[in-house]
């Protein structure tokens, strides 16, 4: 088999992410490093033996080598690079949000149905270890979703990313963190027909709202709970419970338990116990295969266009 030549955008933390999990992938190699920091793109690629370092996107994606990207860049950059990307004729796998608006998503969603290049986002939560045990019980007909609630609640009262490193850009509640949750809830209890959102104070520096709760409502009458803060002085991350007529779950990234906190056996589930692996796995197979991906742009679109109806909602009660 032919070994697909990637270029990665974002020498950051989920940039590391996505080659610590590459590094776990026959017939993969990441060719082409890019980052706005060149001191930090050169230091990562010494370490994970990338030969082409560069400052500019638009470099890598002349590199007739490449045959795909990974874009692990700030959210406001996601929909214009899967854009260019896309037009390069490179498969592109954009780290989630797909975009910060939906005429942003539209604009991909469209160009990808055009060229019919692989075009996915990393919805991780599809891909969890966790999150796919449930759905496969679901598929069988043996559980069903009666209420998803979930917290995802973060310290971010000044602009940190992941390891604590100063960030650039600023992230967002609604279009990045709310985004797992909508489009997984979909994904695990079928089309969203209702959803409302309210959120806190605006922060005077960030300029986001710092605390935000979702409702959404499925066409097989489940409903989905969401509350998330930047606030939270105290455990960082997102859990899930899934209460549904035969049991209740407890999802934490790749780790499910039962509604009493016993740890469910999820190992056999998939080849590795790693969402972003099984996600970057997917990408890579759907190129090979030639098919389109589960978490495809097009899949996941719904997502982006129940997040503009919240957004609305957002901005008419400011």
């Amino acid at each position: 088999m032919r070994t697909i030549k990637v270029a990665l955008a974002g020498a950051g933390a989920f940039g590391i992410k996505h080659l610590d999990a590459i590094a776990q992938i026959d017939g993969v190699r990441v060719v082409s490093l890019v980052s706005r920091e060149l001191g930090k793109a050169l230091e990562v690629a010494a370490k994970y033996g990338i030969a082409h370092v560069s400052t500019e996107l638009a470099e890598s994606l002349a590199l007739p080598e490449v045959d795909a990207v990974i874009l692990c860049t700030p959210t406001q950059m996601h929909a214009e690079q899967s854009i260019a990307c896309l037009t390069a004729g490179k498969h592109v796998l954009v780290e989630i949000p797909l975009a910060d608006s939906l005429a942003g998503a539209e604009a991909v969603a469209a160009l990808a149905r055009q060229t019919g290049l692989v075009a996915m986002v990393g919805h991780t939560r599809r891909f969890n270890p966790s999150h796919q045990w449930v759905h496969r019980r679901i598929a069988k007909g043996e559980f069903k979703v009666q209420q998803l609630g979930v917290q995802t609640y973060f310290f971010r009262r000044s602009n940190i990313n992941a390891l604590g490193q100063p960030r650039s850009w600023t992230d967002h509640l609604l279009w990045h963190h709310a985004a797992h949750t909508v489009d997984l809830f979909a994904y695990q209890a079928g089309e969203i027909v209702q959803a409302h959102a309210l959120q806190g104070p605006i922060h005077p520096a960030l300029g986001i709202a710092m605390d935000m709760s979702i409702q959404l409502k499925s066409a097989s009458g489940a409903i989905c709970t969401l509350s998330l803060s930047f606030n939270n002085d105290g455990p960082i991350g997102t859990v899930f419970r899934y209460i549904g007529d035969s049991a209740t779950y407890l999802a934490r990234y790749d780790d499910l338990f039962s509604g009493k906190d016993e740890r469910i056996d999820v190992s056999g589930v998939a080849v590795a116990m790693n969402g972003i692996e099984l996600q970057d796995r997917e990408f890579f197979a759907a190129i090979a295969e030639g098919r389109e991906p589960n978490a495809s742009v097009a899949k996941v679109l719904p997502c982006y266009r129940v997040l503009h109806g919240l957004e609305q909602q957002l901005q008419a009660q400011a």
